[in-house]
């Protein structure tokens, strides 16, 4: 066990290691790019829909369900029928990766605006303001600290599970994983496995910090 850790860690300090198309810094930039687009077209669906169910009240069961649906969807599966179907491309996993990241994003979305206080909403609506204006100045302001909650989760939740690039080929620091096991190098397994928890770890304390910065004086709101 010590002789693997020492391996692990001369693995992982090497400097040849860290360079070339095939180095930890490459590998790093391809599964933060990975991990960031499927997040960004995650939010792109799921604000929206949380933002409208929550400022409407109407489809709130439907919506939340085919939420969870795909949360449950086992993530290599929809990978390889998408794969399947649409052949080899960078689609199947990104397909997955936003089945996934969506609905952190939907019910954090639709709780932050279900726990801004009526009151505070009547009295926009008293002061002349619209729907929609309630929902952008009013509800949306006040529902942000849990929102970004949502976007965070998702985020960690995608950048853990990005290494199933390298299942159908790609890169990412999933390719270490994949190809430590297809050469039966546990060493190289272990480091990609060490990576991406580093990676989701200092992301999340990052974006926990930023969310502290920002929301420091209101009142403490949790997922």
């Amino acid at each position: 066990m010590y002789e693997l850790f020492k391996n692990l860690g001369s693995w992982l300090t090497s400097g040849a290691q860290w360079a070339g198309s095939d180095g930890i810094t490459h590998r790093l930039a391809e599964h933060l790019q990975y991990s960031l687009l499927a997040t960004l077209i995650a939010a792109a669906i799921g604000l929206p829909v949380g933002l409208l169910i929550g400022h409407t009240g109407r489809g709130a069961f439907i919506a939340i369900n085919l939420a969870s649906f795909g949360r449950a969807l086992p993530t290599v599966g929809l990978v390889v029928l998408v794969f399947l179907a649409g052949g080899l491309s960078m689609l199947p996993v990104y397909v997955a990766l936003v089945a996934l990241a969506v609905p952190s994003i939907v019910t954090n979305t639709y709780a932050g605006m279900t726990a801004v206080d009526p009151d505070v909403k009547d009295a926009a609506r008293g002061q002349g303001m619209r729907g929609h204006q309630v929902m952008l100045q009013v509800e949306l302001p006040l529902a942000l600290p849990l929102i970004m909650t949502g976007l965070r989760l998702a985020l960690i939740q995608v950048v853990a599970t990005a290494t199933i690039a390298a299942y159908v080929s790609f890169g990412g620091l999933g390719r270490y994983v994949f190809d430590g096991l297809a050469q039966r190098d546990l060493v190289q397994v272990l480091g990609g496995a060490v990576l991406v928890a580093a990676v989701a770890i200092v992301l999340d304390l990052a974006l926990s910090g930023l969310q502290r910065l920002l929301f420091r004086h209101r009142p403490a709101q949790t997922a």
